[in-house]
């Protein structure tokens, strides 16, 4: 008898003798963990020491009641578990402890009556019958205790009681040990008591993972959180889900089941659950900030630690527990090899290795999928924390800080950055872990190969040298393709933003070149990247043959003998370093990705914010003063230097005013003199550089550049307040939108574009206004609110609004318009940054200085118009008015009721389309054959199969030559020369299959990228109206990127894989060849699980891609407009908004990742199966049939099936999913496209037009087919060189006509003749080209004034400085240090408006064409500016044509003709004199507009 077995049936309490069986340094040890006595002993204390620990608390509990009684609020009184009246349920996990435990007792009951009644020995029979007797006392006891629990709604078990069950489980392992190894050699003892030991231990094994979650299971909510769940029932499975539940995926099915039934819908998709949301994120992330003081220079990097450190850990230890369990089966194999020759220790050994083997297959599937779902899962929780914070970030952004980032840019961050760390988390633990895999890997060979493991670790360090080369590289080049990405989305970004102007200015063809520029440079990058890649990919993949042929050639040169058992071991052991060496590099080149999108957080969250103490706010109503400035200097810099001139960098100075409250104070000066700038000054927006400001009451604030939401009109004007529907109506009478409203199909409820694009200047100015004094703030900064709406209308809000509903609020007015300055109570001048006038408008006019040249520049403009008004009874307004009436009777609108049915909807924006069910075959043929047709195809699969034959060869070679038969006759050269050759064919071959995959994905990456930026260049307008540029930038960047990295890699890993997969299931069954009749079931379960869990996943991908572009759009949007939130103080509404759509995107994620875990346990679990049942085959046939070599084989095939089996089900459906990307792509290629740009046979001739004469015939117009009319039949005839004033109210159809003219809406009838030329006949570009245009806003593109005025480079800079001299800008130009070549930032905003709409002035200058359009050309400068722009056209296009819009009547009055647009009627067509001389509606403009000071 052996010590060991000796020790397993030894009934010995004594230590005597095991001192004496035992000469070892640690005689004691195998007595106390194997020895029967010493195990019941154990036990038996760990029982009384618990419930001795149960007794002395309850005494404690009774004693303190009996002496305290009179002491209510005694802590002590309290029971175990606090005690709260709320509801109570409990869960799954609640109702197994429960049982458990009585099992647990009724299997000690019966172990110690078997005890007291079968033992013969006195001594033992009282100690094993005593022990089972504690263990049942103690687990009757835990129930009572569970009981109690529920009873006081305890959320964790008690300490003690969760260490009892560890040391429990310690005691009862020992036992179950010995009591297998008895029952397993037959060794006479009390079978029944070891059988009943052996069934307790997956049940204490239960109570330990109990321990360590130390949940109850007992669910306790308030009334309030129970009323929250009954509201919001649709919440994620997860946050209700039980142990068991969450262990295997359970709490999916409904939501796999719903979507296998019926495709999915947004509101299908539960939402997150509470721990997970975007804002208790955000509150971890706010908390976990480092402090000031610790002067972090990785603030990002410590946060996230904080936040995460426990996920961390617990994936770490998912990952340990993964690693240890895979070795299990390399180790195995030797064993299996050994029992199918005959060299068995029992005939039952093979079933127990089967059972061993089954066991580490189930515990590595679970563990590794649980590893796979908690890493992305904690990666979905750092994107969400990271998108919050980047958002909270930019509304608390300076104007610097914004500046230096950029909208592009910071999307980036959100869209690229963030997701660059969520998914290095699943690649965080590859890196440390994989040092320990190789230590682990070379030991085990080194037991089979022996010194020849040192060939393996040289082989080793020179693959992962070669692959720390390549990931260095890689990064370099990764960073240059983000670096390009940048540019090319920001250029995009600005392209889809003023894709009006581009399209005014036929400058499509200088954005293409300037986007296909920034992706040359790109796809330069990505091709090194690529190939880079690949060739790491050609040396993973060649690892195992490369390795076995080194460590086999120098096994046998030491004279290692090599046998089945030992080369598939060692081949097996190879394949399982496979794993590291692939995934470390990948690791390794997300983590240095996720380091640089560290540093650019740290950089955006540590830039420069709004500071407080810029403005002292005082909110009380009773203070006289509500805006004083005392000594002020700001700039928009933060950093000015100290010579800076206010021209050079836009700096304010020596500001001294006070405004008292209910004051009305206009400030007023020329083109860039800071007007705006003060109004930022006064906000707060404006770095303080010297000074106080002191604003007392709420502000509220109208931009000069119109900023508005894409949402209804009735939404904006509200801004998140609740409706009153009394007040709503007066605010739309004061600002004038009543008729507006009337002539909108859906009235308020009408759906404004991105930025408002379907609205007129006019209208959006006075929907800001409208949400401004909806508000009812007690301060209002007006900046130039009159500049874009017509006389009439500006007469009206002055007196209604300015004069009307806010005569006791205090308003700051920025204005041009000298009329209103009469009745002002404090007029500011402005120079060069300085006020150096205020006043009174007749003291300033006395004084003679900067106030009296606006007056008098104004006054010149006037006298035109005071000379025709001069006979008053000529033009009084009611004849005007009648007039106007009897015309609209005879051309009347459609009324609402018949239009509605042309109309259908006023919903603008449509949803985004999405396809639903599969991704259709088609998709896959167009990606597959779009660069090289189906000889690509065909190429890739033959070099695919060729690559696994050679793979299958190299093992046939192994098993052939290390069988039993010809070891006789074994030659080492020849075995390991062919070898050798099979390797280096094999190395070929996957070296032209990768390097033609990675050729073949970037030609159709290519391919694709040209197809859609063609396709939205040629869009007609009516497409970027109706779609929000988030929709467009999100296919321009994550759908692009799909195509350019993600599709190639991951559609040539699925074909190996499914190569692998169909390569094992041959070898396997070619010797189990019984496991033939499992394929049909495997194959048909592979097959449903994959079309139930695709069903699900791919409608999940469809929904996380249309609801990812809202999150970027509500963020470019709020950028935009972070002047006004500021102001109105919504960044809290805006931040739910934020956190609202990020929680509606995440869940996806969530789901997404939840289903990839239950479809991946299920297929590795079904995998394992097949394995196992295959080797039970291989033991059970007789060894005449298999042989020892072939299990080696088969087995060193099968071990990976589990793992190939999924990745390759989840690899095809990653592709599938992300195949979305090119049917959202194709979406995007096929848009209905506008008129050819240049038509060869219908060119005009070089010099055309060269008179400019224009003639409408009936002309009508619509913006959609569902629309009414805009334009309703248009009749006129405009001669060369004549000079026609637009006139009308706003959104009369004025802008429509000049965007009629040049094609952006094409006409739904009636003609348009230039020059005798119908313009229908002519190409875009050739017609646009040909004419200039100064539009209603003025657009500045990123870049230097150079590449502003000439984007496309055809004038020399003489000819340049002579259009800016020409515009009055040469001396704010050359007073810059980069002349030409000074910055322009994005939207141009380094320009005061007056400026930008003079730069816009000097293109049409350098441009000289024969018919020019100005859409309120100068709605936005001075009148002393206005009349020298008007004195500039005058002289440089007198032989031209001028259509010119305008709102100010001075600037049409010296006009050939005056053509008055009303409701999409030409009412009126004459000479101003004319139409002044008899009743007429421009006669009533002109009268308004010079009586308009007087009545005021």
């Amino acid at each position: 008898m052996t010590a060991a077995s000796f020790w397993f049936t030894s009934l010995s309490c004594s230590s005597a003798s095991a001192m004496a069986q035992n000469s070892s340094m640690l005689p004691w040890l195998p007595f106390i963990l194997l020895s029967p006595c010493p195990q019941r002993v154990l036990l038996a204390s760990i029982d009384t020491l618990f419930l001795f620990t149960l007794f002395v608390f309850a005494f404690q509990k009774l004693y303190s009641r009996f002496t305290s009684h009179n002491n209510g609020d005694s802590a002590i009184n309290e029971p175990l578990v606090a005690k709260n009246t709320v509801v109570v349920k409990t869960s799954l996990s609640f109702n197994l402890s429960l049982l458990v435990s009585v099992i647990l007792a009724l299997l000690a009951i019966v172990s110690s009556i078997l005890g007291f009644t079968q033992n013969t020995q006195t001594p033992w029979k009282v100690i094993d019958g005593s022990s089972w007797l504690l263990q049942a006392i103690s687990f009757v006891t835990i129930a009572v205790l569970i009981i109690h629990e529920k009873k006081f709604q305890a959320g964790t078990h008690p300490v003690s009681l969760r260490i009892f069950w560890v040391l429990n489980f310690i005691a009862i392992a020992l036992i179950t040990y010995s009591s297998i190894v008895r029952l397993v050699s037959n060794t006479p003892f009390s079978k029944n008591i070891d059988l009943i030991a052996s069934i307790s231990l997956p049940f204490s094994a239960f109570f330990l993972i109990q321990s360590v979650t130390g949940s109850t299971g007992v669910i306790v909510t308030t009334e309030s959180e129970a009323n929250e769940l009954t509201k919001s029932s649709n919440v994620s499975g997860w946050a209700s889900a039980s142990i068991l539940s969450k262990t295997f995926w359970l709490w999916l099915n409904p939501l796999l089941k719903k979507g296998y039934k019926t495709p999915l819908t947004l509101d299908d998709i539960p939402s997150l659950s509470p721990e997970h949301r975007a804002a208790t994120m955000s509150t971890r992330f706010e908390e976990n900030w480092p402090g000031p003081e610790e002067k972090s220079k990785h603030p990002v990097r410590t946060t996230l630690l904080r936040c995460f450190w426990k996920d961390i850990t617990f994936t770490g230890f998912l990952a340990i527990v993964k690693l240890c369990v895979a070795y299990v089966g390399p180790l195995l194999i030797k064993r299996f090899v050994d029992f199918t020759s005959g060299k068995q220790n029992s005939p039952f050994e093979g079933y127990y290795l089967v059972l061993i083997l089954l066991s580490a297959k189930f515990i590595e599937v679970l563990s590794s999928h649980h590893f796979n779902f908690h890493s992305q899962k904690l990666g979905m929780s750092i994107r969400s924390t990271l998108i919050t914070a980047l958002y909270k970030k930019g509304l608390r952004l300076s104007s610097s800080g914004r500046q230096a980032h950029g909208v592009g840019q910071i999307v980036n961050y959100m869209a690229v950055d963030a997701q660059q760390l969520s998914d290095i988390m699943i690649q965080l633990h590859a890196i440390w872990l994989m040092p320990f895999q190789v230590v682990v890997a070379l030991v085990i060979l080194y037991g089979y190969l022996g010194a020849s493991t040192v060939v393996t670790l040289i082989a080793v360090l020179m693959i992962l040298l070669f692959v720390f080369l390549g990931t260095k590289r890689n990064n370099r080049f990764q960073f240059n393709i983000m670096t390009s990405r940048d540019s090319r989305m920001k250029a995009t970004n600005e392209m889809l933003s003023y894709m009006r102007v581009i399209k005014f200015q036929a400058w499509e063809e200088h954005f293409n070149k300037r986007i296909q520029k920034f992706r040359e440079s790109e796809f330069g990058w990505l091709c090194k990247f690529m190939y880079s890649v690949g060739s790491n990919m050609i040396i993973l993949w060649s690892t195992p043959l490369f390795i076995s042929t080194v460590t086999f050639g120098s096994g046998i040169l030491l004279g290692v003998r090599l046998d089945a058992g030992t080369v598939f071991t060692a081949t097996s052991v190879f394949k399982n370093l496979q794993e590291p060496l692939w995934s470390f590099p990948q690791s390794m080149i997300s983590l240095s990705q996720a380091v640089i999108s560290l540093g650019r957080l740290d950089k955006y969250m540590m830039s420069k914010e709004l500071e407080k103490d810029w403005v002292e706010r005082d909110e009380g109503r009773d203070v006289t003063t509500a805006v004083e400035i005392q000594n002020g200097s700001f700039s928009w810099s933060d950093e000015p230097s100290e010579d800076s001139n206010s021209n050079g960098n836009g700096m304010i100075k020596n500001l001294n005013f006070e405004i008292k409250k209910g004051e009305l104070a206009a400030i007023v000066g020329t083109v860039g003199s800071g007007k705006s700038s003060l109004l930022a000054s006064v906000l707060g927006e404006m770095p303080k550089i010297s000074g106080k400001v002191k604003v007392s009451g709420s502000t509220a604030y109208v931009a000069q550049t119109a900023w508005i939401q894409n949402g209804t009109i009735q939404e904006n004007i509200l801004f998140g307040s609740p409706m009153d529907r009394r007040k709503y109506k007066d605010v739309i009478r004061t600002c004038c939108l009543e008729k507006d409203l009337e002539m909108m199909e859906f009235g308020d409820q009408t759906e404004i574009g991105e930025r408002g694009i379907n609205l007129s200047g006019g209208q959006k100015q006075r929907i800001q206004l409208a949400r401004a004094v909806y508000q009812d703030s007690d301060i209002y900064l007006l900046d130039d609110v009159f500049s874009a709406v017509d006389a009439h209308t500006g007469s009206e809000i002055f007196k209604e609004c300015v004069r009307g509903v806010l005569r006791e609020k205090t308003v700051l007015l920025v204005t041009h318009q000298v009329d209103f300055l009469h009745n002002v109570d404090l007029i500011l001048v402005m120079r060069d940054g300085m006020i150096v006038q205020s006043g009174k408008y007749n003291e300033l006019v006395q004084s003679g200085l900067d106030f009296t040249a606006l007056v008098s520049a104004h006054e010149t403009s006037m006298q035109l118009v005071q000379m025709d008004s001069t006979e008053p009874q000529t033009v009084t307004k009611s004849p005007s008015l009648n007039s106007r009436e009897e015309t609209n009777q005879n051309q009347k609108p459609l009324p609402r009721s018949e239009s509605s049915s042309i109309i259908g909807t006023s919903k603008l924006i449509k949803d985004e389309e999405r396809e639903t069910g599969r991704v259709s075959g088609y998709v896959y043929k167009v990606y597959a054959t779009e660069a090289f047709g189906w000889t690509g195809v065909v190429l890739v699969l033959l070099l695919s199969v060729l690559w696994q034959a050679t793979q299958m060869a190299s093992d046939y070679w192994l098993a052939y030559e290390t069988s039993e038969d010809r070891a006789s006759s074994f030659n080492p050269s020849r075995f390991i020369g062919v070898y050798a050759v099979i390797a280096g064919i094999a190395f070929v071959m996957i070296i032209c299959r990768t390097l033609f995959s990675m050729f073949l994905g970037l030609a159709t990456a290519q391919t694709f990228f040209k197809q859609i930026l063609h396709s939205i260049l040629h869009a007609p307008m009516s497409f970027f109206d109706t779609t929000p540029s988030g929709r467009i930038l999100s296919r321009a960047s994550s759908d692009q990127t799909n195509i350019d990295i993600l599709l190639p890699f991951m559609m040539i890993l699925s074909l190996s894989l499914y190569m692998s997969v169909i390569s094992v299931i041959i070898i396997t069954c070619q010797y189990a060849w019984p496991t033939v009749f499992l394929l049909v079931p495997l194959g048909w379960l592979n097959f449903w699980y994959r079309g139930y869990y695709l069903a699900t996943s791919r409608e999940i991908t469809r929904l996380d891609s249309i609801t990812k572009a809202p999150v970027i759009h509500h963020f470019s949007e709020s950028i935009s407009g972070v002047m006004t939130i500021r102001c109105f103080k919504k960044q809290d509404k805006f931040v739910q908004e934020n956190v609202d759509r990020v929680d509606g995107n995440l869940r996806m994620d969530f789901h997404n990742n939840g289903s990839n875990g239950w479809l991946g346990f299920r297929m590795e679990f079904l995998g394992s199966l097949f394995l196992c049942v295959s080797t039970v085959f291989m033991i059970i046939l007789p060894s005449n049939v298999i042989k020892p070599e072939d299990v080696g084989l088969s087995l060193s095939y099968g071990l990976s099936l589990n793992g190939l089996l999924f990745w390759a089900l989840y690899t095809s459906c990653f592709v599938e999913n992300r195949m979305v990307s090119v049917e959202r792509i194709k979406q995007f290629t096929n848009i209905a496209s506008e008129a050819e740009w240049v038509k060869k046979d219908g060119q005009p001739p070089p010099n055309w037009p060269t008179h400019g004469s224009l003639e409408l015939k009936d002309l009508q117009v619509r913006y959609r087919p569902n629309t009414p009319l805009v334009l309703k039949g248009i009749t006129l005839n405009i001669q060369g060189g004549q000079k026609i004033g637009v006139v009308g109210r706003t959104g009369g159809g004025k802008s429509t006509l000049i965007q009629v003219l040049f094609r952006l809406v094409e006409p739904t009838g009636g003609s348009i003749v230039i020059d005798g030329i119908d313009i229908s006949t002519l190409g875009l570009h050739d017609l646009r080209s040909r004419f200039g245009i100064i539009p209603q806003e003025p657009i500045l593109f990123e870049g230097t004034v150079r590449s502003n005025i000439d984007p496309i480079g055809q004038h020399s800079d003489e000819e340049i400085w002579r259009s800016l001299e020409r515009c009055q800008l040469t001396d704010v130009v050359a007073a810059k240090p980069g002349k030409l070549d000074s910055a322009v930032v994005d939207n141009g905003d380094n320009w005061s408006v007056g400026q930008r709409q003079l730069l816009c002035l000097g293109r049409v200058l350098l441009k000289h064409s024969k018919l020019l359009f100005m859409d309120e050309a100068t709605a936005s400068v001075d009148s002393q500016t206005d009349a020298v722009i008007q004195k500039i056209i005058r002289e440089d296009f007198a032989d031209c044509t001028i259509v010119s819009i305008a709102h100010r009547i001075p600037t049409v009055m010296d006009c050939d003709r005056v053509l008055v647009i009303d409701a999409g009627y030409a009412k009126e067509f004459d000479k101003p004199s004319r139409l002044i001389e008899k009743p007429s509606l421009f006669g009533s403009l002109v009268q308004e507009y010079a009586n308009r000071s007087s009545g005021l």
